[in-house]
């Protein structure tokens, strides 16, 4: 038995110099050599015809292992990483099948990250480099999907150690090649102006069309200020109205969303609504998020429903749509979905950088949490009394706090954010890049 461990050691030698041989040359000058962080986890390595870098698991859990290579990098300049990955037999590829990249200074020392902290926490702005992580970017062709991300090489690194891992996946196999780390230039900013309206829509006229007409106002009063997104409150048909609120379902699209879309398309934005739509039987609590175009792009059914919802039949949705927009990946939740942390993590985990939350009312500790555990800016829209200490008509950062949030009634908050700028946290470094990389799998 000790003789074919020594065998396998030995096999396992020639096999990671003969990978570093055979990908040091002009085509890939960069040397790779198979490492896992304890021998007895690590998992099976190759090289491929065309020289990609092959990782095979063997049929046992929390085996992790990893080529691994180091960059020569420049302090104070942009670089963009870049490779291609392909997965078999792996359950979670996001979370087993990752890139880790390690700032080095020259002494193979850690270095101070370029990015601003907050310094609420520790009292400092600055902070160590920590690993970055990046992101899964869609699939190119032949089941390949891009990972990359642009870094800003922190001042005093030299190296860039960059990590592709399989990892706590049986019988799983990945797939490495076109990867390259390279000079690149900084990313252009992305910014976008959210908006949320604030009102107790109390007019006279108690009826859908009315209280429609009453939010017209609003939205202009947004749209002048040079909102790209505007989000209306939960349920604004039904809002003050005498009648069940369940006789006020409507088919979507139908006349809200004629309405809306016609304000979208006039202003040139995204409208968020709540409404509560019929289907054949069955009645939904939706958020609808109307286009520029002045078209459906997509709704929202509210999948977690409290008891008095429950009592008048409402059905849950099941789905967490995520929709491209002008400026970036959007979701929706609506009210109640807040208490629970799933909805907003799905939504995140499908690529949602902004949640729009159509809400009556709700715990504001909750939707800082939801910002917080999921690197997501938060626009709500709330009939709650802005002097009480419950929720908020606000736009909220990653970290939870309120960017911008209503006073006054019959007011809009405005607030511009930057897509494209990471939230940095001490210790933690890009949070938002570890999620998908690091969160639990959930349970069945």
């Amino acid at each position: 038995m000790q003789f074919l461990a020594s065998i396998g050691r030995i096999l396992f030698g020639l096999l990671t110099l003969s990978v570093m041989g055979a990908l040091a040359d002009e085509r890939n000058p960069t040397q790779w050599e198979l490492k896992s962080p304890r021998p007895e986890i690590g998992v099976k390595g190759e090289l491929g015809r065309s020289g990609e870098l092959l990782l095979f698991s063997p049929e046992l859990e929390g085996l992790n292992g990893y080529w691994e290579s180091s960059y020569p990098v420049t302090g104070g300049e942009w670089v963009e990483f870049s490779a291609l990955r392909r997965c078999e037999n792996v359950g979670y590829p996001k979370r087993s099948c990752i890139v880790r990249i390690e700032w080095l200074g020259p002494n193979g020392e850690s270095v101070e990250s370029p990015h601003q902290v907050n310094p609420e926490y520790f009292g400092s702005e600055t902070d160590q480099a920590r690993p970055d992580f990046p992101r899964d970017q869609g699939f190119e062709v032949d089941d390949w999907i891009r990972v990359s991300d642009r870094y800003l090489v922190p001042e005093n690194a030299l190296a860039a150690v960059v990590q592709l891992h399989l990892r706590w996946a049986p019988g799983g196999m990945a797939e490495w090649k076109d990867i390259s780390l390279l000079k690149s230039v900084a990313p252009t900013e992305r910014k976008v102006t959210l908006a949320a309206v604030h009102t107790k829509l109390s007019g006279v006229e108690k009826t859908p069309d009315g209280n429609r007409q009453l939010l017209v106002p609003l939205i202009d009063a947004a749209a002048a200020e040079g909102a790209d997104l505007i989000v209306l409150p939960e349920l604004l048909t039904c809002r003050g109205m005498r009648k069940d609120y369940v006789d006020l379902a409507e088919t979507i699209p139908g006349p809200s969303t004629e309405f809306f879309g016609k304000i979208a398309k006039k202003h040139d934005l995204y409208l968020v609504a709540g409404l509560l739509e019929r289907d054949g039987p069955l009645i939904y609590n939706v958020a609808v998020l109307m286009g520029p175009s002045g078209e459906v792009v997509g709704k929202y059914r509210k999948v977690t429903l409290p008891r008095e919802e429950i009592a008048k039949g409402i059905a849950p949705g099941n789905d967490y749509p995520v929709f491209q927009t002008r400026f970036g990946m959007l979701g929706m939740m609506v009210c109640y979905d807040v208490f629970f942390p799933e909805v907003a993590r799905n939504l995140a985990m499908k690529g949602a950088e902004v949640i729009a939350l159509p809400i009556w009312g709700g715990n504001p500790r909750l939707a800082a949490a939801r910002c917080a555990e999921n690197g997501i800016f938060l626009v709500s829209s709330t009939y709650t009394n802005h002097e009480a200490n419950w929720m908020k008509t606000a736009v909220w950062d990653r970290e939870g706090n309120w960017l911008s949030h209503a006073q006054e009634w019959d007011t809009v908050v405005v607030h511009e954010v930057d897509l494209n700028r990471p939230t940095i946290w001490t210790g933690l470094g890009d949070f938002q890049a570890r999620i998908a990389r690091e969160a639990p799998v959930h349970a069945e």
